[in-house]
């Protein structure tokens, strides 16, 4: 994988994180990788690190095999306009990251059986945490390995069902937000209590951390993991009921479903 060179198209948040992250899992070299974006003086830093950093969309097609669509939806229509006619069969797979758009939409704005992959990472990407959920059609096995070998290099991957990527776009991308959010409030709760900022904090964050690796490292059920702190006339129990009380389970059901519909109406075909 390492001689495989990669075009990150419209590198912004998502696109920067996914350089680096491949870069640091010391499979990918920085000098076969190549960001693209309009204000490319914002890849500067990246530049200065050892990246490619060009505004040329149709050159970078041209030296990668891979290439990585990170465009904002409404940003992709042009940029397929652009480089339609660099893409091949033969060479590259192109890996769409733009929430929304189906892989058959994007096979009718390129006018050729180019091999796709939908992928959908999150911004923990850069710290090789992410997790990427896959989508292809089954004709591509061959660009889906692709897909996974570079993801799975940053992280976790699961591969789904097309219609399901909306709710991969929620739950796995927006949710990161969602769960940093959470850290954030158990950290004011902590300065409340007593702590100072940065004490309460780095409790907060390493509690969500050692809380999520017992579900990912044992595979136990959360209500099973529960159980073993929540004692009959405990402090546990106490909180977490009050928490109920207040809401919190609800409120971040009803965050991920909010986004959910928020994501399926991102995309406007022109």
């Amino acid at each position: 994988m390492k001689k495989k060179h990669i075009a990150i198209l419209g590198a912004g948040n998502i696109g920067i994180a996914i350089a680096e992250g491949l870069y640091q899992s010391k499979q990918f070299q920085m000098n076969c990788i190549t960001l693209t974006r309009r204000k490319v003086h914002l890849l500067d830093d990246l530049a200065k690190k050892g990246f490619k950093v060009q505004k040329d969309n149709i050159e970078a097609v041209r030296n990668s095999e891979v290439i990585i669509i990170a465009v904002e939806p409404q940003q992709l229509d042009d940029l397929l306009m652009e480089i339609q006619s660099e893409l091949s069969i033969q060479k590259h797979v192109v890996i769409s990251l733009v929430s929304g758009v189906k892989i058959d939409q994007i096979h009718n704005m390129i006018g050729q059986p180019v091999p796709i992959v939908r992928a959908m990472p999150n911004t923990a990407i850069a710290i090789g945490e992410s997790m990427t959920c896959l989508v292809s059609e089954s004709s591509n096995e061959k660009a889906l390995q692709t897909a996974i070998m570079i993801f799975k290099a940053v992280g976790k991957t699961l591969v789904i069902d097309e219609e399901q990527m909306i709710a991969a776009t929620a739950l796995g991308a927006c949710g990161v937000a969602f769960f940093l959010r959470a850290i954030r409030a158990a950290s004011q709760g902590g300065i409340e209590i007593g702590f100072h900022y940065h004490e309460a904090l780095m409790i907060a964050a390493q509690t969500a951390k050692g809380a999520a690796s017992l579900l990912l490292d044992i595979e136990n059920h959360p209500e099973h993991e529960i159980d073993k702190v929540t004692t009959p006339r405990g402090c546990t129990i106490s909180g977490l009921n009050q928490m109920e009380h207040e809401g919190f389970s609800s409120a971040l059901i009803k965050g991920i479903t909010t986004s959910a519909e928020k994501a399926s109406k991102l995309y406007i075909q022109k």
